[in-house]
C-alpha cells in the first residue's frame, strides 16, 4: 500500500550540514521524493505543526527550536512509508535511539534530533497539508519501481 509521510530536516540538521547523509538514507532504501522545500518555518506554521503539545510544558521550545533556522520539509512515498521512516529515524530521544537509525547514528539530545516523521496516517496528511499546498505534490514513478516493490 503506498503512503505518503512528512519529513522534515530540523534547523539542527541544516545547521551541521548533514542535509544529504540523511537524504541519502532515504534515497537508498528506494523511497519516492514527491515534495521539496528549503524554508524557515513561521511561528504560526510551527504552532500548529506542534499543536498536539499545546498544553505541554515544552511546547514554547519546541516552537522556539523549529523557528531557530532553516528546515527542509519533505514528503516521501512508498509502501507501509510511515512505519518504514519511523523505523528509518529511531526513538525520539537520539542518545537512547538505536544504533544504525538516523537519530541513533547523528542525534545528540532529545530536542536535537535532527529530523521529525509522521507518525500516522491521520498525522501526516495533517501535517503535509500544512507544509505543502497539493499542486507543490509531484506524481511521478521511477523506472526502477519494479525492481523496489517487487511488483
Amino acid at each position: 500500500m503506498q503512503q505518503r509521510t512528512l519529513v522534515l530536516f530540523k534547523p539542527d540538521c541544516v545547521q551541521r550540514r548533514l542535509i544529504g547523509t540523511l537524504f541519502a538514507r532515504f534515497e537508498q532504501k528506494g523511497l519516492r521524493l514527491v515534495g521539496l522545500k528549503f524554508l524557515r518555518a513561521s511561528e504560526s506554521l510551527a504552532q500548529q505543526h506542534y499543536a498536539v503539545h499545546k498544553e505541554k510544558k515544552f511546547f514554547p521550545g519546541l516552537v522556539q527550536f523549529l523557528t531557530s533556522g532553516p528546515t527542509v520539509a519533505m514528503v516521501w512515498e512508498g509502501p507501509s512509508v510511515i512505519e518504514y521512516v519511523r523505523n528509518l529515524i529511531g526513538s525520539t530521544d537520539g542518545m537512547k535511539a538505536a544504533i544504525g537509525t538516523i537519530r541513533g547514528d547523528l542525534a545528540v539530545s532529545i530536542q536535537n534530533n535532527l529530523v521529525h516523521a509522521s507518525d500516522s496516517p491521520d498525522s501526516a496528511a495533517t501535517e503535509i497539508a500544512l507544509w505543502f499546498k497539493p499542486e507543490e505534490l509531484v506524481d511521478w514513478q521511477p523506472v526502477d519501481r519494479d525492481w523496489l516493490t517487487g511488483a
